[in-house]
């Protein structure tokens, strides 16, 4: 971070004071750092805080007549990265939607290089369908999202919407500068979601994957330079930019992607829940609830293992990551997988602890390879183990 260029935004949240703390950090790194305020920013932390500390004059909307000069587009091509903490849900919405009202948003609008927003406000705001659209924008425009932490809000109770600490923001920015080509030049396949094998034509079975891992380490591979190429099974998340996405909705369509895109790709992280079973037989009409009926029986077969068939195709210089959702004798069932499935690695979430796991934004996990390697990590997001993962491939995979 030596001498890298940083415009840090400030805006109206009650967390305005941790970006006090995270502007010297960046410092500590080696990093030049600027200041821009928004109108309600001030009325958290003054100006002379950031002008005394930072060592430069702070701007704000009386900057646009400083001078005779352009000082939003001068302070915009400045930049090597810029990073708005805490980001208001205003804030975002108006970035996603090229709104610039005031001086910050201007900058911000006109800025080319990195960016980097850190979202901070209460969980009901921060979950609201329109912050979430605006930050799917802003991420589909290229402009990094790092995930909100849960813990203690302003509102007293805890709940996700909080400030990431400084010290973390920091980290992840180190590693958007030094990380961006550990993948480079790599093909990764992503699989990500949960199958669904119809009963009738209104009815499926399925199971309780969103795809918010399978997601995060498709971000993660791309993040680091890889070619990525995404197979979601039924996921509401948006698309995530930079890749290529194949949308499938049965283990059978799972199967022919995969097997047509495999021979194309270095690694295949196989993060999808697949269904183990599916109805035998799919009714062509709804199945009716009659009177003189209390059950119904229906038939299930099992499906092809995916998994299996790949290795049979696997060559020498691919490296093929498993997932095993299990409940019971959990590190057990991962290694009988892990050398049945001929897998190079294989990550074990323990799906009895409802906190984390499916639909959760937090997991935690434990890495098994074929070579001994053994690694449990904290409760954390799924964006975190994902980075963790991609770590794992580097070290190990071998071209």
């Amino acid at each position: 971070m030596n001498g890298k260029k940083i415009v840090l935004y400030v805006t109206g949240s009650i967390a305005a004071y941790k970006a006090v703390y995270l502007m010297r950090i960046l410092q500590k790194n080696g990093a030049e750092v600027r200041v821009v305020m928004t109108p309600f920013a001030t009325k958290f932390v003054s100006k002379t805080t950031f002008q005394t500390l930072s060592k430069h004059k702070v701007y704000d909307d009386e900057s646009y007549f400083i001078e005779e000069r352009v000082t939003h587009i001068e302070l915009a091509q400045w930049a090597d990265i810029s990073i708005v903490a805490p980001a208001t849900a205003d804030f975002i919405a108006k970035a996603a939607n090229g709104i610039a009202d005031n001086f910050a948003q201007t900058v911000f609008l006109a800025t080319p290089s990195l960016k980097i927003v850190v979202p901070a406000m209460n969980d009901i705001m921060l979950k609201n369908d329109a912050t979430q659209k605006n930050i799917a924008t802003l991420q589909k425009n290229g402009v990094d999202v790092i995930d909100s932490d849960v813990g203690m809000l302003a509102e007293g109770y805890s709940a996700k919407g909080r400030m990431p600490d400084p010290k973390n923001i920091v980290e992840h920015v180190i590693a958007k500068m030094s990380d961006g080509n550990k993948l480079k030049d790599l093909n990764f396949l992503v699989t990500a979601g949960g199958t669904r094998e119809q009963i009738d034509p209104v009815r499926f079975i399925s199971n309780r994957s969103s795809g918010k891992m399978g997601y995060a380490i498709a971000k993660a591979a791309r993040d680091q330079g890889a070619n990525v190429t995404l197979i979601s099974a039924n996921s509401s998340l948006p698309d995530p930019r930079g890749m290529k996405i194949i949308k499938v909705n049965s283990v059978d369509e799972l199967q022919t992607e995969i097997l047509t895109e495999f021979k194309k790709n270095n690694v295949l992280v196989m993060a999808a829940a697949v269904s183990d079973f599916k109805p035998k037989k799919i009714a062509k009409q709804k199945i009716k609830k009659l009177d003189d009926e209390n059950s119904i029986s229906l038939v299930l077969e099992k499906t092809t293992d995916i998994l299996k068939e790949i290795s049979k195709l696997k060559k020498n210089n691919q490296y093929v990551v498993g997932f095993a959702a299990e409940t019971q004798s959990p590190e057990k069932n991962a290694k009988i997988k892990l050398k049945k499935k001929n897998l190079d690695l294989i990550v074990l979430n323990d799906v009895s602890n409802p906190k984390i796991g499916f639909n959760s934004d937090l997991n935690q996990v434990t890495f098994i390879s074929n070579n001994g390697i053994k690694k449990t990590t904290e409760v954390e997001t799924k964006d975190k183990i994902a980075t963790e993962l991609m770590d794992i491939i580097v070290t190990n995979f071998k071209d």
